[in-house]
């Protein structure tokens, strides 16, 4: 959540339309709150996740994310029962980037308490699937699926768009700074290694599968989004980057086509671009995170 910066030129109206779309009416209060309080963080300036969460890639890592996550059936049963995101998508939006704003650069104290009020909404979420599978949200295994599936996504779309790839060995560091965050929320052994996210994903598979909810989210997300038609065409830029971050075999479950060719010459070049226009429009707004 970067601060916006004063002027009326282009470059500010879009930074500025950005800002409004992803942290919604209370932004400018959140952001200050966020970076203005003193006190001790739980990640200092230098941590990866500071440098992931704050490019432009996260766009695409959220929008694929949300793909991921749909195909666990108990997961996704929860979500479209409980999240209201068809309704109020650009709410959901908001909410999502407050938190991880919030355990990302905020105070601890602020971290602590919005990884509370997650937990207390996940406490009630409770129901059943079409199949009749019960589910709830404070399951630690269905936790830990929602975490990976994210945390596995920032990642590939900071290495595949973000402006500064990070090393092998940040990419262990985002995992492991991603693992407090998982352990507030009730996660008690998230991965702490980019091989040990792997693994994981790889334990899951056999529980994954692409309902018909799953489906019809894509189609929500990818076909009929809810952003006005002059966005159009860069969400569209931003979903196709968002389906190439996607593991193949993720794509297939989901009906998504993958040609490996048109991807390395096309939608990855076009994920690139909208990436890089947002970093264009965001940057003269932000200051260094402190």
């Amino acid at each position: 959540m970067g601060r916006t910066g004063e002027g009326g030129g282009p470059r500010a109206r879009l930074a500025e339309g950005l800002f409004a779309r992803v942290a919604g009416p209370d932004g400018p209060r959140h952001r200050a709150r966020i970076h203005d309080t003193p006190g001790p963080r739980w990640f200092g300036p230098e941590r990866p996740v500071r440098r992931v969460h704050g490019d432009a890639s996260m766009f695409a890592g959220g929008l694929s994310a949300l793909l991921l996550q749909s195909l666990h059936p108990l997961a996704m049963a929860a979500v479209a029962a409980h999240s209201g995101f068809r309704g109020d998508p650009w709410g959901r939006l908001q909410r999502t980037s407050t938190f991880l704003a919030t355990t990302t650069y905020g105070t601890a104290e602020h971290a602590r308490e919005a990884c509370a009020r997650v937990r207390a909404v996940h406490g009630q979420v409770r129901g059943l699937t079409e199949r009749g599978e019960p589910y709830d949200a404070s399951d630690p295994h269905l936790l830990c699926w929602v975490h990976i599936a994210e945390t596995d996504s920032f990642l590939r779309a900071h290495q595949r768009f973000g402006a500064r790839p990070l090393s092998a060995a940040e990419c262990d560091g985002y995992v492991e700074d991603m693992a407090r965050v998982a352990v507030e929320l009730g996660i008690p052994d998230p991965p702490r290694s980019r091989g040990g996210l792997a693994e994981r994903l790889t334990a899951y598979r056999p529980e994954l599968r692409a309902t018909a909810q799953a489906r019809e989210t894509a189609r929500f997300l990818l076909l009929h989004p809810p952003v006005p038609l002059v966005a159009r065409l860069p969400y569209e830029l931003l979903a196709a980057g968002a389906v190439a971050l996607l593991p193949r075999w993720a794509a297939v479950e989901l009906g998504l086509s993958r040609w490996p060719s048109a991807e390395e010459a096309c939608l990855l070049p076009l994920g690139r671009a909208a990436t890089a226009t947002i970093r264009w429009a965001m940057a003269p707004a932000r200051e260094t995170q402190r």
